[in-house]
């Protein structure tokens, strides 16, 4: 591996690396990025729809936090953050299951806004008064009605400082990332209130990320509106508001510009990856960065995919990104395919005809060991990493 890439040993002087992400899928690749470069940028969907965030969307009318908070607890230095810090901000309250009912939750919380809380002892003053600030930040806010179960406490401090901040989240952001010593930074793709919507194969239509874990048909149009999930369409026929096409996030397109390399990583293809695609300014502003932009396919199974091959879903990528770049080369927006042929498995194979759909769109398969080698569908951290930097090392010619 190039040591110019990772500034010659020294994390701080890293590349930056802008990942377009949400989910999960890329939280343990996170924790081993930090360990090379400091710079990563990680620009987030916030379309989540399902779970506790619906039920903090729909008491606040706010985007979703909960990616933010998964990517900023993995990039937090665990050198500089007491454990008891993290712990606190990925706890839940109870579930709907157990005996505590909403109004009695609702008083828990309002009872550990108390510096005498037990929940502070065992906590740094330093942190404690922070994480505190931001809880009565939320209380303040907090409806008489707001449904707490299974809420995420870190998810209720980011909704806490994201209200007291006149609905910014760059200040509380910001925060965080300093508190957390985050060794890269978090940002919403855009802080519009909107949801992730699809028009399926079949003619019907799909709104809420929450439903794209199991979807009837394939995909034909994913696209962001103001429609809230689960209630009555405007129409029998099941119309919509016309689709929301927000600007970029300033900060955002800055960072995309700057970029060392972009990368459209693993994870759910259309609710994490192509949904971040979707804000008016993307393709430009990735058409624009000098600098590789290299997928890396999930491995295993994906629900949202219904079949689309690798070949397929970087033809995808191309087209929602060229949708403000219309006339921008395939090379400007996609160069490499990072995949592991031999421990991972791929919708549609690797079949040779695929690795001649992608040479002829002008794209390079890089074939490398990247996947747990008894489980498809897991990523190895580790190998990961070193084979997305090699591939961006200064005079990589894979």
């Amino acid at each position: 591996m190039n040591k110019a890439l990772v500034g010659c040993g020294n994390p701080a002087l890293g590349p930056r690396l802008v990942f377009f992400t949400g989910g999960t899928a890329l939280r343990r690749l996170s924790q081993e990025l930090t360990r090379h470069t400091h710079n990563s940028v990680h620009l987030v969907t916030p379309f989540d729809s399902g779970g506790s965030s619906a039920a903090l969307r729909r008491a606040l009318a706010m985007p979703a936090v909960g990616d933010m908070r998964n990517r900023l607890l993995a990039l937090a230095d665990r050198d500089l953050t007491p454990a008891r810090v993290l712990q606190f901000c990925a706890t839940r309250l109870a579930d709907n299951t157990g005996q505590d009912d909403a109004q009695t939750l609702r008083q828990q919380l309002r009872n550990m806004g108390s510096s005498r809380h037990a929940v502070w002892a065992d906590m740094p003053s330093l942190f404690a008064d922070a994480l505190r600030l931001h809880l009565n930040y939320f209380l303040q806010h907090m409806p008489e009605d707001f449904d707490p179960f299974h809420a995420c406490l870190g998810n209720l401090l980011l909704a806490g400082g994201y209200l007291h901040h006149r609905r910014m989240f760059g200040p509380v952001l910001a925060f965080f990332s300093r508190l957390l010593s985050a060794r890269g930074l978090v940002l919403p793709v855009v802080s519009e209130n909107l949801h992730l919507a699809a028009r399926l194969e079949d003619g019907s239509l799909v709104v809420g990320q929450h439903h794209f874990k199991v979807l009837p048909a394939p995909v034909r149009q994913v696209f962001l509106t103001v429609h809230e999930p689960d209630r009555r369409l405007s129409a029998e026929n099941g119309r919509l508001s016309p689709p929301c096409r927000p600007p970029l996030e300033s900060t955002a397109e800055a960072y995309l510009r700057s970029a060392a390399a972009i990368c459209y990583p693993m994870g759910s293809f259309y609710s994490s990856i192509v949904a971040n695609l979707l804000p008016q300014g993307v393709g430009r502003a990735v058409a624009a960065a000098s600098c590789p932009k290299i997928f890396i396919p999930s491995s295993g199974r994906d629900a949202e995919l219904h079949g689309l091959s690798v070949a397929d879903q970087a033809a995808m990528l191309v087209r929602y990104l060229r949708v403000d770049a219309p006339d921008a080369p395939t090379e400007r927006l996609l160069h490499t395919v990072l995949v592991d042929s031999r421990h991972g498995y791929y919708e549609g194979g690797l079949e040779p005809v695929e690795r001649v759909r992608l040479a002829r769109m002008g794209v390079r398969l890089v074939d490398r060991h990247m996947v747990c080698e008894n489980d498809p569908q897991c990523h190895v951290p580790e190998l990961t990493v070193a084979a997305l930097l090699e591939a961006v090392a200064p005079g990589a010619d894979l």
